[in-house]
C-alpha cells in the first residue's frame, strides 16, 4: 500500500515533496458613506418643543438605511431646551449593527474650525458601536448649548450644516488565488446593435410618419410581449413586411428600438444630437409611453429613474400626470413630494404644465393636497416645522372640491 505524499521521500529530500501549506485570513473594515444635513431657518425650529426633531432624509451605507435627527429643544426634559441634540439613527431593518459614527458641525466663517465627534482615527476600548435593532441611535443629547450656537460662526443666516459620516463594520476572508483567466464583459448589447445598424437579415419595415425603420422579428418579439404576439401571436401575421405606427414620434422610436436590441437607455445626445434638460425631459416621457405601450418594463423603469433625476418646477406637472396615465407608482410619489415642498408648489402652480394637470387628471389634486398636509404635519419629511402651513396650499385647496370637481383656484 503507498504512502500518503507527505509521508513519502524521507531524509532531507522529504521537504521538496511536501504539501503546500494553505493559509486565509479574515478583514475586518468600515463601508463608509456620508450625508450632509442642512437645517435652513433654525430660528423657526426653536420651540417645537423638547423630544421633538427633525429628520434629515435617508441615505445608505452598507447596505443599512440611515437618518440624522436634530432636536432644536433638546432630547433631554432635564436640560430644559438649553442644549441641541443630534443623532444618527439606523433607519432600516437590522440587528446588532455594528459601525463608527462622526458628526461634524461646519464652521461657516471660513476658518475651517468645524466642531467634529468622531469614532475614527482614534482608539476605541470598547469597539465599534452596536445598534441593536431599527431605531437605534447614537449621538448627543448635549450636542452644544443653544445660547452659543446662536452666537456662533456655525450659524449662518438662520442655517445649520452638518456632515455625518457612518462607517459599516464588515468582516469578509481572503483565501490564496492560484491564477486567474481575464474575461472580457458581454458584448451581445454590441452585437445586436450592430445587427440592427447595418439591417442585415431585416424582415420587418416600421412606417413611423415620414421615416422608416428595418428590423428583426425574432429580436423584437424576444424582448417585446407586443410584438410577439402581433407577428407569432394565435391571430398574428408572421409573413408581415410592413408596419405602419401612429401616435409615436420617429425619435421616440428609434430610441426604443436601440433599447430593444441593447438593453440599455440610448443617449439621447447621440440620437438628437445637442437636446436642452427640457428637450430631454419630453422625449424620455414619451418614451416611458411607448414602453408602456409594447410591454419594455425595463424600460419603462429606466424612464421613471430617469424623469426622477430631471424632475423640475417647468415638467414635473406633466410627468406627475403621465405617471398617473401609466400606473408608474414610484414616479408619481416622488412628483408630488417634490411638488408639495413649499419652495416648489407656488411655480409649479404657475406653469403651463398644472393647467394640464387639472384638465386630464384633476383626481391627482386631491392626492397633492394630502402630500401637502404630510409635508406640514411630519417633522420628519422635508424637514418641515410641525405647526407651520403653506399658504399656497390653501390656495390650491380652493381649487377642488372632495369629488374632484374643479372649482375657481385663487391665486
Amino acid at each position: 500500500m503507498a504512502k500518503p505524499k507527505e509521508e513519502q521521500g524521507g531524509g532531507s529530500g522529504g521537504g521538496s515533496n511536501s504539501a503546500a501549506a494553505s493559509w486565509s485570513k479574515s478583514v475586518c473594515e468600515t463601508v463608509n458613506g456620508s450625508h450632509c444635513y442642512t437645517v435652513k431657518g433654525f430660528t423657526l425650529a426653536k420651540g417645537m418643543g423638547t423630544g421633538k426633531y427633525m429628520a434629515s432624509d435617508t441615505f445608505t451605507v452598507g447596505g443599512y438605511e440611515w437618518a440624522v435627527y436634530f432636536y432644536p429643544d433638546g432630547k433631554n426634559p432635564e436640560d430644559n431646551a438649553q442644549y441641541v441634540s443630534v443623532f444618527i439613527a439606523l433607519a432600516s431593518e437590522g440587528t446588532d449593527v455594528r459601525a463608527l459614527f462622526e458628526l461634524t458641525l461646519l464652521d461657516q466663517s471660513g476658518k475651517g474650525k468645524h466642531k467634529v465627534h468622531s469614532h475614527f482615527d482614534r482608539a476605541l476600548e470598547g469597539g465599534p458601536y452596536t445598534l441593536k435593532y431599527r431605531g437605534s441611535m447614537w449621538g448627543y443629547k448635549r450636542f452644544y448649548r443653544r445660547a452659543s450656537l446662536e452666537t456662533s460662526d456655525y450659524l449662518k443666516d438662520d442655517c445649520l450644516i452638518m456632515n455625518c459620516t457612518v462607517g459599516v463594520v464588515r468582516n469578509r476572508i481572503e483565501t490564496p488565488r492560484l491564477f486567474t483567466i481575464p474575461v472580457p464583459p458581454p458584448d451581445l448589447g454590441n452585437c445586436l446593435m450592430e445587427l440592427l445598424k447595418s439591417g442585415i437579415g431585416s424582415d420587418i419595415v416600421f412606417e413611423v410618419v415620414d421615416e422608416m425603420f428595418r428590423a428583426h422579428k425574432q429580436v423584437l418579439a424576444a424582448r417585446s410581449p407586443v410584438f410577439k404576439a402581433q407577428f407569432f401571436g394565435p391571430i398574428g401575421n408572421p409573413n408581415l413586411e410592413k408596419v405602419v405606427v401612429e401616435d409615436v414620434e420617429p425619435l421616440v422610436f428609434k430610441a426604443m428600438l436601440y433599447f430593444i436590441y441593447s438593453d440599455e437607455l440610448p443617449s439621447l445626445h447621440e440620437l438628437a444630437g445637442s437636446v436642452s434638460m427640457c428637450t430631454s425631459t419630453i422625449i424620455v416621457q414619451h418614451l416611458l409611453a411607448a414602453a408602456d405601450r409594447y410591454g419594455l418594463e425595463r424600460l419603462r423603469l429606466l424612464c421613471e429613474a430617469k424623469l426622477c433625476e430631471e424632475v423640475t418646477a417647468d415638467t414635473v406637472a406633466t410627468t406627475l400626470a403621465l405617471a398617473e396615465q401609466h400606473q408608474c407608482a414610484q414616479l408619481k410619489s416622488v412628483c408630488l413630494k417634490f411638488t408639495a415642498a413649499r419652495e416648489n408648489l407656488g411655480v409649479v402652480m404657475q406653469s403651463e404644465g398644472f393647467n394640464y394637470l387639472e384638465e386630464t387628471c384633476p383626481s391627482l389634486l386631491s392626492d397633492l393636497l394630502a402630500t401637502v398636509a404630510v409635508v406640514d404635519d411630519d417633522p420628519s419629511s422635508f424637514c418641515r416645522k410641525r405647526s407651520g402651513s403653506s399658504n399656497l396650499g390653501l390656495n390650491l385647496m380652493d381649487g377642488v372640491d372632495l369629488s374632484g370637481r374643479r372649482m375657481r383656484r385663487r391665486m
